[in-house]
């Protein structure tokens, strides 16, 4: 006997391809989540700017450093397919108020447990693997979102202007954070991203959702998330697919690549330019990156719209995103001047905002019923690499003395990815079948 579907997986069943956002609700949620995602980035790089002022605080080496900052990917890997399912199964926008709630509280108190001992590094290490934990389920829980309120048509400039958050809150974190380091001292920094995404909790709970569907969800979630037969996926239909692995694979060229740059980019700037002020370096390529991201958004709808096939326009943003990010990367190795370095990262930094519109969104091409499960998977692969990336990045630098190998780095995984995509990425559906496969 089948088990029977919970009240609220029904209600997400029968209404998930019929009930989409009406434009004042997609607004609202649009412009919610724009800021959500903001705070999910000011908690994950407040690391990466204090990183120099922590090192000088307790000592650490290159390899040390290159360590607390790779260890929030350690987690961030574990957590994309769980919070790409559940966000198919209860709903993406609860998974991410949940984590949301979770990682402000952690990273409020980040300061605190460096404190609980000598052991400075073993606590950071901690704190980072779980916040990594927490925020991994926000991106696949996003993609199961949208993919089921936003139509087709506005899809790429929704999940551009949502993606835009990152840039936009590494822009915040880089101005204020770079403040609060210079007056206050690096925990100021953790109790300001920490206390902004308490408060959009609380905004979100109060004003956006049902408290009776958020009280069911975690009634699903401590009953264990029983299987129903509607909601299984078809993973090995999915997995048969070339395009499919081609999306993975842009997914991890794309996330790794970012992270390296994410990760180093701030120690970069303060060891080759000591003298430049935090402000320029931490705000100017993420100020960049904001309009290129909504620009990448609204292009690609537009050359849809135009007629241009579906992935003809995917690949030509991987071509920007992934190709031409590359060679920016590339030449930052070259230069040594400040301004130059700046507009090299910027432009970048920037580029790489393409892939929102590219490679994320393919993913929901592909498989809109499983979206948020798949972009797990391809963000899982992504973490694991930038874990490995930000690791050998450090190593570059300590082995070698030159920044020159780790911006290489970079660019060699990014046209890797962008080779794959163009030989193998499609759009059609895969996940459509008369049956589908058991998980």
């Amino acid at each position: 006997m089948q088990p029977q579907p919970l009240p609220l997986e029904e209600a997400r069943r029968d209404g998930a391809e019929n009930t989409q956002w009406s434009r004042p609700e997609c607004q609202a949620w649009t412009g919610t989540l724009l800021l959500g995602t903001c705070l999910l980035y000011c908690a994950r790089v407040s690391m990466p700017v204090c990183a120099v002022s922590m090192s000088q605080d307790f000592g650490w080496n290159k390899k040390e450093t290159g360590t607390a900052l790779s260890s929030f990917f350690w987690g961030y890997c574990l957590t994309q397919v769980v919070g790409g399912h559940l966000g198919d199964r209860i709903g993406g926008e609860k998974v991410i108020l949940l984590s949301a709630c979770a990682w402000g509280f952690l990273t409020a108190a980040t300061p605190l447990l460096t404190h609980l001992s000598g052991a400075h590094l073993v606590f950071m290490t901690f704190s980072r693997i779980l916040t990594g934990l927490l925020q991994g389920v926000y991106f696949p829980a996003l993609t199961s979102l949208l993919s089921q309120k936003v139509r087709e048509s506005e899809r790429a400039f929704t999940y551009s202007t949502v993606g835009a958050g990152s840039q936009f809150g590494m822009l915040v974190t880089g101005a204020v954070g770079s403040l609060l380091l210079d007056r206050y001292g690096w925990p100021s920094v953790f109790y300001f991203s920490g206390g902004l995404t308490l408060l959009w909790v609380c905004y979100v709970y109060r004003c956006l959702l049902n408290g009776e569907d958020l009280i069911l969800a975690l009634g699903i979630l401590a009953q264990g998330l029983p299987m129903s037969r509607h909601t299984k996926v078809p993973w090995r239909r999915l997995f048969r697919k070339p395009s499919v692995w081609a999306a993975i694979s842009s997914q991890l060229s794309s996330a790794c690549s970012f992270f390296i740059l994410l990760s180093w980019l701030p120690t970069f700037f303060q060891e080759t330019f000591p003298s430049s002020k935090g402000w320029v370096f931490n705000v100017v390529p993420w100020l960049v990156a904001i309009p290129a991201s909504l620009f990448s958004g609204f292009l690609s709808d537009h050359l849809i719209n135009q007629g241009y096939r579906t992935i003809t326009v995917r690949k030509f943003m991987q071509v920007m995103g992934l190709g031409l990010s590359s060679v920016f990367a590339l030449c930052l190795g070259h230069t040594s001047s400040f301004c130059t370095s700046v507009v090299f990262a910027s432009a970048s930094i920037g580029l790489q905002t393409f892939n929102h519109s590219g490679i994320s969104v393919n993913i929901q091409d592909l498989a809109p019923s499983c979206a948020g499960f798949l972009f797990g998977v391809a963000n899982t692969a992504g973490a694991l690499a930038g874990v490995v990336g930000v690791c050998l990045g450090g190593y570059l630098l300590e082995t070698t003395g030159s920044w020159t190998s780790m911006f290489n780095l970079v660019a060699a995984v990014g046209s890797l990815g962008l080779c794959t995509f163009l030989l193998f990425g499609e759009a059609q559906r895969v996940d459509l079948s008369p049956a589908h496969e058991d998980l």
